[in-house]
């Protein structure tokens, strides 16, 4: 039965809007990965994600960068997902509405609604606001996908939306897109 209305909830949602996104006209293009836009994450970068980047270390956001802005950006949008979780797609860090003009993030955000000028933050599978550290169970290691998304219009969000709301809220919006796919397991 859980099933069933999900499936219904998720298109009428994107009909009428998610609460905090107003529909636009969307472009058909869903965006594409771009070679030109590069997204930098020391550590991230390697193998196995830093662990004070973790839940087993002090759960820092990571410091960020990036260049090759294609034309048009007008902001830009963040996620940190665990496709490999147990009970499916875990997302542990929403941050959007990034000014068009930033170029790099400092590690260890603060959580709440608002990233101080760097934009706001959305609810993560904890529940929260802000970057919740990869938190695996024991096992094999999960893969980590940081995708930044340049966006063509600043899109009239609030704070603490989840990514299948962001995600109705850029779909057509998105001029490009860098990932960084990295690890973490734990014993």
């Amino acid at each position: 039965m859980i099933v069933a209305v999900r499936v219904w909830i998720l298109p009428l949602a994107l009909a009428l809007g998610f609460p905090g996104c107003t529909p636009i006209a969307h472009k058909s293009s869903a965006g594409s990965v771009n070679a030109q836009l590069r997204l930098i994450a020391p550590g991230f970068e390697a193998s196995m994600i830093p662990v004070e980047n973790t839940c087993d270390g002090s759960n820092r956001s990571p410091a960020l960068s990036w260049h090759g802005a294609p034309a048009g950006t007008k902001a830009w949008a963040l996620s940190l997902r665990d496709p490999d979780a147990p009970g499916g797609t875990f997302t542990h860090w929403l941050l959007y509405s990034i000014p068009a003009s930033a170029r790099r993030l400092p590690g260890g955000l603060p959580r709440g609604p608002r990233a101080g000028k760097f934009g706001m933050q959305g609810r993560n599978g904890f529940g929260k606001l802000g970057y919740g550290g990869p938190c695996p169970p024991p096992g094999p290691a999960h893969r980590y996908l940081l995708t930044l998304r340049a966006l063509d219009q600043a899109l009239p969000l609030r704070p603490g939306m989840n990514f299948d709301q962001l995600h109705a809220c850029w779909q057509g919006h998105v001029l490009a897109r860098a990932t960084l796919t990295s690890h973490y397991g734990r014993q």
